[in-house]
C-alpha cells in the first residue's frame, strides 16, 4: 500500500508542481528540483514535509539531518537550517509535499480525543524537529488530500477533513509529542516557540537569557535546556543563525553594501560580521554578494521549504 501510495503521490506533484511552490489548497505546498542544489540558508517552520523522491539534506547548528522518499519532517517551530535536494535531475526530479501546521487546528484535534487515547507527555519539550518514516495510513491521507486538486470544487468541503485526519496520524505517530506539545498552549514547547517568534522578530537587538526567558513565562535554566533541545542551539547561537540569514537576504537586493547590512542585522563589529559571515557561508559578504541574486517568488529564497 505504500509503494503505491507513493507511486500516485509522485505523480501528482509532477502534475501539480508551481515555480511559486503553492496549490490552490490552504497550506499546502509542492517542492520540486530537477537537479542538485548548493546547501541554502531556508527555514523550517511549523511544517509537516514528505519527500515523495529524492534526497533532502540539511543541516541544524551543529547536527545534520537526512530523509528520503517515504520519509516525512516535521518541524513545530520556526528553525533556521541550510538545506538542499543532494539527488535530483530533470528524468528524477526531487519532489516533496508540505503542510503547514497551524497550533489552532492541532489543539482542536487534540480536544476530540477520548480520555485515555493517548499518553502522558513529558514536561520538557521534545526536539523541534524529527524525522520518520511515514505509515501507509499518513501517505494514503496525503494522497487524498492532493487528489482534490484534479477536482477543485470538492476542495472547500473535503480538504479540512482530509488534513484533520492527518493532524491525527501524525498525533498518534512515534512524533505525536512533538505535534501535541506543539497544539497546547502552555507546554515547554509553546513556551519555547514564543521565544523563537520573539527572537525572530527582534533579532538585530542585544537580549538577555533572562529577559527573553521572562517573556516566555519560564524560569532562566529551565528555558535555557528547553530551548536548546527544541532547536539544538543556545539563544544566542539562534540568534546569530537569524542575524546572518537576515543579511544575505539583504545583500541578494543590495551587494554593495555591506556595512549597512551588517549593522541593519545587529553587529556592532564589520570585522566580527564578515568572520562569522564567511564561517556560515564559504565565503566572505563581499564575494558572496556577488553570487547572490534577488529572490523573485520561489520558496527556497523566501525561506520557506519543505
Amino acid at each position: 500500500m505504500g509503494f503505491m501510495a507513493l507511486d500516485e503521490l509522485r505523480d501528482l506533484l509532477l502534475r501539480h508542481a508551481r515555480p511559486d511552490l503553492g496549490t490552490s489548497i490552504d497550506d499546502v505546498l509542492i517542492f520540486k528540483a530537477e537537479r542538485p542544489q548548493p546547501p541554502t540558508p531556508t527555514t523550517y517552520g511549523k511544517v509537516l514535509a514528505v519527500v515523495a523522491q529524492g534526497t533532502k539534506r540539511f543541516a541544524l547548528g551543529e547536527q545534520l539531518y537526512e530523509y528520503r522518499e517515504g520519509q516525512y519532517l516535521v518541524a513545530s517551530v520556526d528553525l533556521p537550517v541550510t538545506a538542499h535536494f543532494a539527488k535530483a535531475s530533470p528524468e528524477r526530479p526531487g519532489l516533496g509535499v508540505g503542510l503547514t501546521l497551524r497550533p489552532a487546528a492541532i489543539a482542536e484535534v487534540l480536544l476530540q480525543a477520548a480520555p485515555g487515547d493517548l499518553p502522558e507527555l513529558d514536561d520538557d519539550a521534545p526536539p523541534a524537529l524529527t524525522i520518520s518514516t511515514a505509515s501507509a495510513e499518513l501517505l494514503d491521507a496525503v494522497v487524498r488530500l492532493l487528489r482534490l486538486l484534479d477536482r477543485p470544487s470538492d476542495i472547500a468541503v473535503l480538504a479540512p477533513l482530509i488534513k484533520r485526519e492527518i493532524l491525527w496520524r501524525l498525533i498518534t505517530s512515534d512524533q505525536g509529542a512533538i505535534v501535541r506539545q506543539f497544539g497546547l498552549p502552555d507546554s515547554s514547547l509553546s513556551h519555547v516557540a514564543r521565544a523563537v517568534q520573539w527572537i525572530r522578530d527582534h533579532y538585530a537587538q542585544p537580549f538577555s537569557v533572562e529577559d527573553v526567558a521572562r517573556l516566555a513565562g519560564m524560569s532562566a535554566s529551565a528555558f535555557y535546556r528547553n530551548f536548546r533541545a527544541a532547536t539544538a542551539m543556545s539563544p544566542i547561537q539562534f540568534q546569530k543563525q537569524i542575524r546572518l540569514q537576515q543579511a544575505r537576504l539583504q545583500l541578494a537586493a543590495a551587494p554593495g553594501d555591506i556595512a549597512a547590512v551588517s549593522r541593519r542585522v545587529g553587529y556592532d563589529s564589520p570585522s566580527q560580521f564578515s568572520r562569522e559571515y564567511r564561517r556560515q557561508f564559504g565565503a566572505p559578504p563581499s564575494q558572496d554578494a556577488k553570487l547572490l541574486t534577488p529572490a523573485r517568488g520561489r520558496g527556497e529564497a523566501a525561506g520557506i521549504s519543505v
